[in-house]
């Protein structure tokens, strides 16, 4: 059966960023298809409510609250998986952000802050992960990049440089790995999670975004945790080094900020 293929039964994923929104929705939906999953973000009581329904879709959870800006927390997340269970197969990569900021107040220093925690945090999530993942013959990186990492907009400098980074360190990364590791990102367009509450509160400014999308809505995190799902799964088997575009056929952003011309 061709949705066999989509399984991921007695599998063992890491997902960063797991307590609310794209991370929490990949979490449960990892679970969904058969996995045990640890899970990982500041809130601890956040991250309580994504085990519960890890558990209810009748897998395991580990919970590790801790500040996954700090490289030592974020590569200990494997040896907890290998610890709690034994092995591990799958890393969601979906630590991140950047607040927009006009170019002539992006400091040198928020540029690097930006990239450390969107590029440098997976990069030492995943070589942790490596020796596990080849313990048990291979595996699967997903990176959440952006569609901000391939086009252009005021106010994203750090954010879509550092996204971008993701994207090249998803094409390298797949050929250091391969064949035994795949390595896939996806670029993902604007989605309702708490990140853009301010924005989708707002009547006015929701429909222009959703107008100024090719599909005329905003996406769901379940949207982007059923690719989760797939880059993860053998059904995407043949499939290594690639970004995958889920951002509702965005080719320019869907927000504009108005900054002014200086």
């Amino acid at each position: 059966m061709i949705l066999d293929q989509f399984l991921l039964t007695d599998q063992v994923a890491i997902v960063t960023g797991a307590g609310r929104g794209i991370g929490a929705a990949s979490a449960v939906a990892l679970a969904e298809a058969g996995a045990d999953v640890v899970i990982s973000a500041r809130s601890e009581d956040q991250l309580a409510e994504v085990a519960g329904r890890i558990e209810a879709a009748g897998r395991r959870a580990h919970v590790v609250a801790a500040d996954l800006s700090d490289l030592d927390a974020v590569a200990g997340l494997a040896a907890a998986a290998q610890e709690a269970f034994g092995r591990l197969d799958i890393v969601v990569d979906n630590l991140g952000g950047s607040m927009p900021r006009p170019f002539e107040h992006t400091s040198p220093r928020y540029l690097a802050e930006a990239f450390n925690f969107n590029v440098v945090t997976a990069h030492a999530l995943n070589r942790a992960a490596l020796p596990f993942m080849l313990e048990t013959g291979g595996g699967s990186v997903v990176g959440i990049s952006s569609v901000m990492g391939r086009v252009a907009g005021r106010g994203y400098l750090a954010y879509g440089t550092a996204k971008a980074g993701l994207a090249h360190y998803t094409r390298l990364a797949a050929r250091d790995l391969a064949p035994r590791i795949r390595v896939n990102a996806i670029a993902v367009g604007s989605v309702a999670t708490s990140a853009l509450d301010v924005v989708l509160d707002d009547d006015a400014m929701r429909a222009t975004m959703e107008q100024s999308t090719p599909l005329r809505s905003i996406g769901h995190p379940d949207h982007i945790a059923a690719t989760v799902v797939f880059l993860a799964s053998p059904a995407a088997g043949y499939i290594t080094g690639k970004v995958l575009e889920v951002d509702g056929g965005l080719e320019q952003p869907n927000l504009d900020f108005g900054l002014p011309d200086l």
